[in-house]
C-alpha cells in the first residue's frame, strides 16, 4: 500500500469515527431531553440565547483588539454594551406584548434575521460612532429572546421540569458565550483574516442558518395546553388544563390562600401593557427576583466584558490562555445551569414548595463566598478552581429563578411579565459594563489594580442579591396560589387607589 493511500484510508477512518461518534452523540441528546421533537425545540432555543451570549462575548474578548482598530478606552468598550442593553431593555416591552398575542415562532425567527443583519453592519463600520449605531440596532432586536422564549417554555413544557429544561436552554446562552471568547476572540486577534470584523461575520452566517429553522417550528397551544410528550414518560397529569401544578398543590394542600388583591374576574389577556406591568409588580415575589436577577446578571455582565482582559492582566498570561481559563470557567457555568434547575426541580417534587427558590439562595451566597480569593490571588492555577465552583453557583441560581417566575405568573401574562422582568434586569446590566470599565479607569487608576479591585468591589450586588432571594422565599408561597387563581378567574387587578 502506498503512503498516500493509507493517508487516504486514515481520513476514511477518521471520518467514519468521526460521524458515528456524532450519531452516538445525537442518540444520546435525544434520549435525554424526551424525544425528536423536544430535543429539536430545546436546542433551538439554546441556540437563539447562545447567539445573544456570542455576540456580548465577542465584544469583551476583541476589547484590546477593539481598542487599537478604533482608538477608544475601556470605557468606550463598555458603553458598546451599555448601549444595547440600554436598548434592549426598552424594546423588550412590544415584544411581550407580542410573545401574549401573536404567533411566536414566526416572530423570533424573523428577528434573528435582523440579527444577522446586524451583526454584518457591525463587521464593517468605519468608525466607533457607526459601530456603537449597529449595536443600537442589534440591542433592539435582541430584546425579542427573553419574552419569546419564555413564553413558548411555558407551553411547551410542564410546569414540574421547567427548571431543568431552563437549565438546558441556559445552557445555550453560556455555550455562546464561552465561543465569544475562546473561538471568534481568537479570531479577532488575527489581523490577517480581518481581525474582530472577521469575528461578528463568523457570528452572522449561522445566524441566517438559526432563523430558518426557527420558522420552522410549530406553534404551541397557549395556556400551557400544548406541553410536548416525552418519548419514555407518560405526560405529566399537570399538562391538563384542569389540574394543578405541582407547587400549586402544595400550596392548597398547606392552605395558602391568594392574595385577594390581585385576584378579580377580569380578563387578562386583554390587559394593556400598563396594566399588565402594574400587576406583573404588585406581586411581592417578582419584584425580589427581579432585584436578584439584576443584581447576579450585573456582576455577569463585567465578567463578560472585562473577564478575559483582567485574566491577562491579573495572572500574566496571554489571550489564547485567558480564553482557554474562561472556557474553563464556562464549563463551571454550564454545570451550574444543568445542576440548579434539575435541583430546584426535584426538591419541588419532593415537597419543598420553596425549593427553586431555596436553590437560589444557596448560589448566591456560595458565589460570594468563593469569588474573593479568586480576585486576590495572582496565580491562575491558584484561582481556577475557586473561579470554577464561584461561576457555578453564579449560573446555579438562573434556571431556578425563571422557573420560579412562571409558577407566580398566569400563563396569559408570560410574555409580558418576562418582558417586565428583562427590562429592568436588562437596565442593570446596560450599567454594569460601563460602570465596571469607568470605576477602573477613573476610580482605581486603570491597569490590573483598577479592574481587580473593581471586581471586588462589584460583589457587593451579589450580597444583595443572596438577601432578595431570602425574602423572596416567604413571599413565594401565596404568590403561586394566587397565580392559579388568577389564572381560574382570568382577571387582573384594579389599580391601587394608594
Amino acid at each position: 500500500m502506498t503512503e498516500e493511500s493509507r493517508t487516504t484510508r486514515a481520513l476514511i477512518d477518521a471520518y467514519a469515527l468521526g460521524s458515528t461518534a456524532a450519531s452516538s452523540f445525537v442518540r444520546g441528546l435525544t434520549h435525554l431531553l424526551g424525544g425528536e421533537e423536544r430535543t429539536r425545540v430545546i436546542v433551538l432555543l439554546a441556540c437563539v440565547l447562545g447567539l445573544a451570549g456570542a455576540d456580548a462575548a465577542t465584544v469583551g474578548a476583541s476589547a484590546t483588539e477593539l481598542r487599537h482598530g478604533l482608538h477608544i478606552t475601556n470605557t468606550d468598550i463598555g458603553l458598546l454594551v451599555t448601549v444595547t442593553s440600554l436598548v434592549g431593555a426598552v424594546a423588550t416591552l412590544p415584544f411581550g406584548v407580542l410573545a401574549d398575542r401573536i404567533r411566536r415562532t414566526t416572530t423570533l425567527g424573523l428577528v434573528i434575521f435582523l440579527w444577522a443583519g446586524a451583526m454584518l453592519w457591525s463587521a464593517s463600520v468605519a468608525n466607533f460612532h457607526e459601530l456603537l449605531l449597529a449595536r443600537l440596532l442589534l440591542g433592539a432586536v435582541v430584546a425579542a429572546a427573553g419574552p419569546l422564549a419564555a413564553s413558548l417554555i411555558g407551553d411547551w413544557f410542564a410546569a414540574s421540569e421547567r427548571g431543568r429544561i431552563y437549565g438546558f436552554v441556559l445552557a445555550g446562552e453560556l455555550l455562546g458565550a464561552g465561543f465569544g471568547f475562546a473561538v471568534t476572540g481568537d479570531i479577532a486577534a488575527l489581523s490577517w483574516i480581518g481581525g474582530w470584523r472577521a469575528a461578528f461575520v463568523v457570528l452572522a452566517i449561522p445566524a441566517f442558518v438559526l432563523g430558518w429553522l426557527v420558522l420552522r417550528l410549530r406553534e404551541p397551544v397557549r395556556g400551557g395546553r400544548g406541553v410536548l410528550a416525552h418519548a419514555t414518560q407518560p405526560l405529566p397529569a399537570e399538562a391538563d388544563e384542569t389540574r394543578e401544578t405541582e407547587a400549586q398543590r402544595l400550596a392548597r394542600a398547606r392552605g395558602i390562600q391568594p392574595d385577594p388583591a390581585l385576584v378579580t374576574g377580569r380578563d387578562m389577556r386583554r390587559a394593556t401593557l400598563p396594566q399588565a406591568a402594574r400587576y406583573v409588580l404588585r406581586v411581592r415575589t417578582n419584584v425580589l427576583l427581579i432585584g436578584a436577577t439584576a443584581c447576579g446578571y450585573y456582576f455577569l455582565a463585567g465578567i463578560q466584558t472585562f473577564g478575559s482582559e483582567f485574566a491577562k492582566q491579573q495572572y500574566g498570561i496571554g489571550q489564547p490562555l485567558a480564553n482557554l481559563l474562561l472556557l474553563g470557567i464556562g464549563g463551571g457555568a454550564v454545570a451550574g445551569v444543568l445542576f440548579g434547575g434539575a435541583i430546584g426541580d426535584w426538591l419541588l417534587r419532593h415537597g419543598r414548595l420553596s425549593g427553586r427558590i431555596s436553590t437560589a439562595v444557596v448560589g448566591a451566597v456560595g458565589t460570594v463566598i468563593l469569588f474573593i480569593p479568586a480576585l486576590l490571588t495572582r496565580s491562575a492555577f491558584t484561582a481556577l478552581p475557586y473561579l470554577v465552583v464561584a461561576v457555578l453557583f453564579l449560573t446555579l441560581q438562573n434556571p431556578t429563578i425563571a422557573a420560579s417566575q412562571l409558577d407566580i405568573m398566569p400563563p396569559s401574562l408570560w410574555g409580558r411579565a418576562e418582558a417586565v422582568r428583562t427590562m429592568l434586569r436588562s437596565l442593570a446590566m446596560a450599567l454594569a459594563p460601563l460602570l465596571f470599565g469607568a470605576v477602573s479607569d477613573n476610580v482605581f487608576g486603570g491597569g490590573r489594580a483598577g479592574l481587580q479591585w473593581t471586581f471586588v468591589v462589584m460583589l457587593v450586588p451579589l450580597a444583595a442579591s443572596a438577601w432578595l432571594l431570602m425574602k423572596a422565599r416567604r413571599t413565594y408561597p401565596q404568590d403561586v396560589a394566587t397565580a392559579a387563581a388568577v389564572a381560574r378567574a382570568g382577571g387582573y387587578p384594579r389599580p391601587s387607589r394608594a
